[in-house]
């Protein structure tokens, strides 16, 4: 039985990896701010208040838990890695959750820890709170968490791909969910979009993260991410599936968005190039995924108890429904059984 500290841990991916950890008969407690609730029975978890930029209460969280292990949900800037690593130096794993965004955009498939360059990052992106420096940031506090590991620290970085899931406070999926769900027609950009997106299972970052507490080697990281990826049509498919619906696939050329002033990257999940990650290391240790059907069966069974809309990552409907009535091509129609009509 291991003593775990948490920073961060009462949202997304966090209450999956204290779950996780708890069904294993470890004792858990949560570094937070208190501006969540705290998604467990106070019984089953400890809680230690304070502000993890603020180094006294880190080690003053430290100094309360004495923990074997720490798991890092909230490190965002290369500073607070940079306190991390000197205030757990001597605890068992300090597992950092960075992200595969801290990777230099590449047209190179797939993405590997050990071939795949890191973003750089300069003085003014290290304390940027935007999201365009996020993955630049990520890759500073990885450099960071490898200098300290080649100093005896067990550092190991988690990088996880687009997570999906229950409780997914970006919404990501949930635009997709809601569009199969409310209407007949949608629009996915253009035939680039049959190629390969990597998706990454909140339960499975959860199993990782418990997995690599005890068998991860300190400096290295190691991707996160289903053992299978998709095109976007499967992606589709799927959600229709566990709709129990039907929807038609209207794709868009880049000349039709432009005319609206649209791009690929302003519907949610869309890239300009393949992203496929790589997860053979993690999955050497023994690690499995849940099937890609699976795991957005119960995306959709979350959704539609919650019915958040994820309009925030895609055109509005009455956008959609102008470009709807400029396409006459790249129509495809899926059936809620997974069958092309």
């Amino acid at each position: 039985m291991a003593t775990v500290l948490t920073i961060g841990g009462a949202r997304f991916m966090g209450r999956f990896t204290v779950r996780e950890f708890l069904e294993r008969g470890d004792d858990v407690t949560l570094f937070t701010r208190g501006n969540s609730e705290i998604p467990f029975a106070e019984s089953d978890v400890d809680h230690v208040e304070g502000d993890r930029r603020n180094e006294a209460d880190l080690r003053a969280a430290y100094d309360a838990v004495d923990p074997d292990v720490v798991v890092d949900f909230a490190g965002f800037h290369p500073a607070d890695v940079r306190a991390a690593v000197d205030i757990f130096a001597d605890v068992d794993a300090y597992l950092f959750v960075s992200s595969t965004s801290a990777y230099r955009l590449s047209t190179a498939v797939p993405i590997r820890e050990d071939e795949t360059p890191l973003e750089s990052c300069t003085p003014e992106q290290a304390t940027d709170d935007s999201w365009e420096s996020y993955g630049a940031r990520k890759a500073e506090c990885d450099r960071i968490l490898f200098e300290a590991a080649d100093d005896g620290v067990n550092a190991i970085s988690v990088r996880p791909t687009a997570i999906y899931g229950p409780h997914d406070p970006t919404q990501r999926l949930d635009y997709w969910i809601d569009r199969v769900r409310r209407y007949d027609r949608i629009v996915v950009p253009g035939d680039e979009y049959w190629m390969p997106m990597h998706l990454g299972y909140a339960e499975d970052a959860a199993r990782a993260i418990t997995v690599l507490a005890e068998e991860g080697t300190p400096g290295e990281a190691y991707n996160v991410a289903n053992r299978e990826q998709c095109q976007f049509d499967r992606l589709i498919e799927h959600i229709a599936t566990a709709l129990e619906t039907s929807v038609t696939i209207v794709r868009p050329s880049p000349r039709e968005l432009a005319t609206i002033d649209l791009f690929p990257k302003n519907f949610s999940l869309c890239r300009p190039f393949p992203y496929v990650v790589s997860t053979e290391r993690l999955a050497a240790l023994g690690w499995k995924s849940t099937p890609l059907e699976a795991g957005i069966e119960t995306a959709v069974e979350h959704h539609l108890e919650t019915e958040p809309d994820g309009s925030r990552h895609g055109p509005s409907r009455e956008t959609e429904e102008r470009l709807l009535e400029l396409c006459a091509h790249g129509v495809r129609s899926i059936d809620g059984r997974g069958r092309d009509s």
